[in-house]
């Protein structure tokens, strides 16, 4: 299987161990390879020759507080609602939140896709009919750094409309 290489890359494994393996000075080791001295520099230092994943250490949002993406991800494990849905619904308390802020959110906790219907959970029973109107309230307990925050859940069973709303606890 061929080593995958980034546009802008140039070296490649081989020459990354050479590079390691090499007592040439930076400067001969350059001119030979054809690369700027950095490039050896920054290789011989390193001790695989793999490539570093690029971006933030700690990814965090830049629009959500921890609160805010707390009460998301609570929303999307307790609702399994599409991303679309998730988004509708949580805009009136958050009208801030973008389908992309929300995405990448959901991408960071490992939800940002839902499971599959024939999944390993036991199958879920059927709701009772209600009428239009007939909401089902859950409350869910998320801990935050900042302290406890309770995510409420109003869900019209007919409808399958979430509406959710959160409150600081203390």
């Amino acid at each position: 299987m061929g080593q995958v290489r980034h546009g802008s890359a140039t070296t490649t494994h081989a020459v990354r161990a050479a590079i390691q393996r090499s007592q040439a000075s930076l400067a001969t080791l350059s001119r030979e390879l054809g690369i700027n001295p950095k490039t050896v520099a920054k290789w011989r230092k390193r001790a695989t020759v793999e490539d570093l994943k690029t971006g933030p250490k700690a990814p965090h949002s830049t629009t959500l507080t921890e609160a805010e993406e707390a009460m998301v991800v609570a929303f999307r494990r307790h609702t399994l609602l599409p991303l679309d849905d998730c988004l509708y619904a949580l805009q009136p308390s958050l009208p801030h939140l973008t389908r992309s802020a929300l995405h990448r959110c959901l991408q960071r906790h490992g939800i940002s896709r839902l499971p599959d219907v024939e999944g390993d959970k036991p199958k879920r029973q059927r709701f009772k009919r209600y009428p239009i109107g007939f909401f089902h309230i859950d409350i869910a307990e998320v801990q935050t750094a900042e302290g406890k925050l309770y995510l409420f859940v109003g869900i019209d069973r007919t409808s399958k409309f979430a509406v959710p709303a959160g409150r600081q606890g203390r």
